[in-house]
């Protein structure tokens, strides 16, 4: 079984991630559950979905994950990185997470500063955390919303999961007028 948290916030594609997960799953024959959790979304807030894919013939009853009851950590943003980490499996966890920040209401209205060196704090627990500025490479696809898809290719060329699977579970879920963008941005990630 494996388990996948995706950490960002509101408009940057977590939902969209898993159900692309979902639809790898269904593509594979495996059972798989998807479960979001929204803080205030609307307004840049927290958004973390949960994506358990079972093994062939292993039913999944449940789309929640528990502390340290993650393999993977997709994080869109560095800050909700290091939120989400407690839900990673502390020996065996993998961080992919993207270098962009975005600053949180309270920095915003100086309530509170965002944090210093959050990838140093993500290493100090999982030394071999991947980050990736998914930002530029992103940009560089046509589209700054598609850090979640250039994330994605860096997860999928980690993964014993053939890479045209990903391709038709992309094509599946994202609007046509999207995909040639988020085929692109894939590949940037993939070629990392």
């Amino acid at each position: 079984m494996k388990s996948i948290v995706i950490a960002g916030v509101g408009g940057q594609g977590t939902l969209l991630t898993s159900m692309v997960f979902g639809q790898i799953a269904l593509k594979l024959g495996y059972d798989v559950k998807l479960s979001e959790v929204h803080g205030m979304a609307q307004r840049g807030g927290s958004v973390v979905t949960y994506v358990r894919i079972g093994d062939k013939g292993e039913k999944i009853y449940s789309p929640v994950i528990d502390e340290c009851g993650a393999d993977i950590l997709l994080a869109f943003e560095q800050l909700e990185g290091l939120r989400w980490l407690p839900y990673l499996k502390p020996d065996c966890g993998k961080v992919y997470c993207n270098t962009q920040q975005i600053l949180p209401m309270p920095v915003i209205t100086g309530v509170m500063e965002y944090p210093q060196d959050v990838p140093a704090k993500i290493r100090e627990h999982f030394k071999d955390a991947v980050f990736v500025d998914a930002l530029s490479l992103a940009n560089e696809a046509g589209n700054l919303k598609a850090v979640n898809t250039v994330l994605l290719g860096v997860l999928a060329k980690n993964m014993d999961i053939d890479k045209e699977i990903w391709m038709e579970s992309i094509r599946a879920v994202v609007k046509p007028k999207f995909v040639a963008m988020n085929e692109k941005a894939f590949e940037l990630g993939y070629r990392l």
